[in-house]
């Protein structure tokens, strides 16, 4: 069952949208402020959230923003200004999608119904399992053993160019400029290593994240 959370103070409009939206593989709840919507978020695990820009208590981009800092949920925005301004910051701030107001159920339909199938593509086709990990770099969560691990950005980035290239040799140099591609002039030599050690301990990867004498490292390859 998939759940949709829509956010809007229009109440008519809300309860249409309920009622266009809703099947017996979707279940709808609606709200009408983002303090009822936050709160919403902590009672269910979300498939989709449907965000009306302008509501009563806020901006739909400030709680999209706030939003981003902790899921990839995706967020279709609902507005009545389709100034192209408005609409090209909404999906720089993470929107998957973005309505203007007054739109046809049909279509709105068709775009919601396109954001639950690309979730369901990635769930299947970007969860890596290796034996006793499994890790999915869509949603941010990574296991060992069937426990969770928490990685920081920096991890993640040096865990999936590993993972992606298992049983590959690759150079400290090569990872060094994958991983830290913000800008900086000067990278610390020691940056990589320090990276490497944390991962290695919060995986218990000592022996599948190899060091490679001379060159640099590589995820041992033991998957069929």
């Amino acid at each position: 069952m998939k759940h949709i959370l829509i956010v809007e103070d229009d109440a008519v409009l809300a309860a249409g949208l309920c009622r266009a939206l809703t099947s017996p593989e979707i279940k709808t709840t609606s709200c009408e402020t983002l303090h009822d919507a936050q709160k919403m978020l902590l009672r269910q695990n979300w498939s989709l959230i449907l965000l009306d820009v302008n509501l009563p208590d806020g901006n739909g981009f400030d709680f999209l923003t706030e939003l981003r800092q902790t899921t990839q949920l995706p967020v279709i925005l609902l507005t009545a200004n389709d100034l192209e301004t408005d609409i090209v910051s909404g999906l720089e701030l993470g929107a998957d999608d973005y309505i203007t107001k007054p739109f046809s159920l049909a279509v709105l339909r068709a775009r919601v119904n396109t954001q639950l199938r690309r979730i369901e593509q990635a769930t299947v086709s970007n969860v890596i399992t290796l034996g006793r990990f499994s890790f999915d770099f869509d949603r941010m969560v990574f296991t060992a053993d069937g426990v969770p691990v928490e990685l920081s950005k920096t991890e993640q980035k040096l865990l999936r160019i590993l993972v992606e290239n298992r049983g590959m040799k690759l150079s400290r140099s090569d990872l060094v400029d994958r991983i830290w591609t913000d800008g900086a002039e000067y990278v610390d030599e020691n940056a990589l290593s320090v990276t490497v050690k944390r991962l290695r301990d919060k995986l218990g990867a000592q022996d599948t994240i190899k060091t490679v004498y001379g060159i640099g490292y590589m995820w041992v390859k033991t998957d069929v």
